[in-house]
Order: C-alpha cells, then sequence, then structure tokens
C-alpha cells in the first residue's frame, strides 16, 4: 500500500517492518480556549494542537497527516473519552531524519511516544493512553456509539466557581422527573431535523439511544446522551428544548411535538457544560464492516 493509499480515509492495516502502522491515541482536553476541534486559520484548535506536539515526537519529525477523530467538538465543549486515529511509518530503530521510534519488531514504542507528546502538548491537552489499533480500525466510521455529558446547575446563584467553565448555570429549578418523562419520547430512531443545524446533502436521521437526567447533588443535574452519532448541533439543541420543560416554561410533550414538525425551534444550549465521555466500538472482527457500513450513509463529519 502507497502512502497516498494509506491516507486516502480507508483502514490501514498495521505492518511494521518499514510500512504504515494505524495508532488509535484516547484523548482528553478542555475546550474553553479552544475553536473547537477541527483546524482552522489562525485559531487555536485541539487537532491544530495536538498535530503540532506530533511533529515534536521526536524532534523534526515529519508533520503528520490529519488525524482522523472520532467526533468533531465544537468550541468550547470538552471531552474525557475522545479517540482519533493516525497513521505512522514503522521503521527498524529511530532515525536520523526524525521517525518515530520503533521497537526490534517495527512497531512504534508507544510508551516513549506517550510521554513525548504529553511533553509537548499544553496542559488543557491530554494523551491517555496510544495503543496499535485493530485491522480495519477507523475512529470515526468504525464508531457505533458517542457518549456526552451535559451539566446544570439550577442553584439561584449560578454555579460553583470551580465549575464555571464545564457546567451551565441555569438559575431555575429544574425538575427531573419532566426532564426525564419529556426525553423518555425522543428515544429511538428519528429524523432530528429540528434538533439540528442542517447541512446540505447531510441526514438528519438517528437513533438516540440513551437519554436521561439525575441530579448529582443538591443544585447540580446531569444529562447522559447516546446516540450511534449525532448531527450538528443536536446534543445543545436536544438539552436547550429540554431544560425549558425542566424548569415548567413548556410542557412534557413540547419537545417530541417539535421532532414531529421537523422545525428548528429551540434554544441551543451553551457548549461548556458539554463533555464527550466516551466512544464505543464493536469487536474487533467487525471494525471493517462498520466502518464500510458507515460511511455508506454518514455526510461529511459532523458536530454534536
Amino acid at each position: 500500500m502507497t502512502s497516498a493509499e494509506a491516507f486516502s480515509g480507508e483502514p490501514v492495516t498495521p505492518t511494521g517492518g518499514g510500512g504504515l502502522v494505524r495508532l488509535r491515541l484516547d484523548v482528553s482536553y478542555d475546550g474553553t480556549n479552544f475553536s473547537g476541534w477541527a483546524k482552522q486559520p489562525g485559531r487555536r484548535t485541539v487537532q491544530g494542537t495536538l498535530e503540532d506536539a506530533l511533529t515534536k515526537q521526536p524532534p523534526g519529525a515529519e508533520p503528520p497527516r490529519s488525524v482522523v477523530v472520532a467526533g468533531r467538538t465544537d468550541a468550547g465543549v470538552h471531552a474525557t473519552g475522545q479517540v482519533v486515529h493516525l497513521d505512522v511509518p514503522a521503521l527498524a530503530g529511530e532515525s536520523r531524519s526524525g521517525r518515530l521510534p520503533v521497537d526490534a519488531d517495527g512497531i512504534p514504542d508507544l510508551g516513549r511516544m506517550l510521554h513525548r507528546w504529553n511533553r509537548y502538548l499544553p496542559a488543557d491537552v491530554r494523551v491517555l493512553g496510544a495503543r496499535v489499533a485493530p485491522r480495519g480500525f477507523d475512529a470515526r466510521f468504525s464508531a457505533i456509539r458517542r457518549h456526552y455529558r451535559y451539566s446544570v446547575s439550577d442553584a439561584p446563584w449560578g454555579v460553583d466557581p470551580l465549575h464555571r467553565f464545564d457546567t451551565l448555570a441555569w438559575g431555575r429549578e429544574l425538575s427531573v422527573e419532566r426532564l426525564n418523562e419529556a426525553s423518555a419520547e425522543l428515544l429511538g430512531l428519528h429524523d432530528f431535523a429540528a434538533f439540528c443545524k442542517q447541512r446540505e446533502g447531510g441526514t438528519t436521521v438517528r437513533e438516540l439511544q440513551q437519554f436521561s437526567w439525575r441530579r448529582t447533588g443538591e443544585h447540580l443535574i446531569e444529562a447522559t446522551v447516546s446516540a450511534d452519532a449525532f448531527c450538528h448541533s443536536m446534543v445543545r439543541s436536544l438539552v436547550g428544548a429540554l431544560l425549558l420543560v425542566g424548569d415548567g416554561r413548556r410542557p412534557p410533550g413540547w419537545p417530541v411535538r417539535l421532532l414531529g414538525d421537523r422545525v428548528r425551534d429551540s434554544a441551543v444550549a451553551p457548549a461548556h457544560g458539554l463533555t464527550l465521555t466516551g466512544v464505543d466500538y464493536p469487536p474487533d472482527d467487525q471494525l471493517a464492516a462498520r466502518a464500510d457500513q458507515t460511511r455508506a450513509v454518514r455526510s461529511p463529519i459532523e458536530t454534536p
């Protein structure tokens, strides 16, 4: 396989011995001071920051091709369970030209790489783990579901200062019972056009697999949202609509009526309360098939 073929988006088979090896990285970041995941000219982004660190591992390494992310996040959105993949050359030893360090079998020395990446990365981005990806793995297309958490404070005085960057200050008392009643009606496979920013040629049909709320403290409420994938602004739009139900300004049946009308007519919750907490993948022997299936129906990558 040539380098051009390897970076075309198709899964790469770990080869070693001078070929290409696909790595899976598990990444965490505080999105407060980033303009989202995707690289943008003149802006600080998670992707740009991560790829910059990769060029310094070891110093002088060839610039990497773009890393592929499981779920692209908007400005201000955080992640504790983000997943990315990248393809790297595997050579015997560590060349003076700056190739990645490898072991005797030509497989990247992940311990050394992890240490170096985190040394070069700023404090608001960490690579939590790195491993050689199984055959057919694609961080985006092989995923079967994504998990998000949205944190809200309904204290009349706002939010604890220590959580001001990851928790929304709502200021109105919320009913968990009303929130869960309304959320349950949205579960399943639906067209979520009413809760997505439309993109030309993109589908808004998604399977919402979990949408539940629980009180985690006297004034703290947490929403857990899981789906096979999310269209643009879907999680924040769902949360924005449900909060109006939770504080009594809208009836519990209002969000499902919006869903049926397919007309975007709800508030979008602020980004800073949202965190990507995990991405699920099928067993290794099903990764390639899942990637092929997803490619057949997905539009260009979308944000929650």
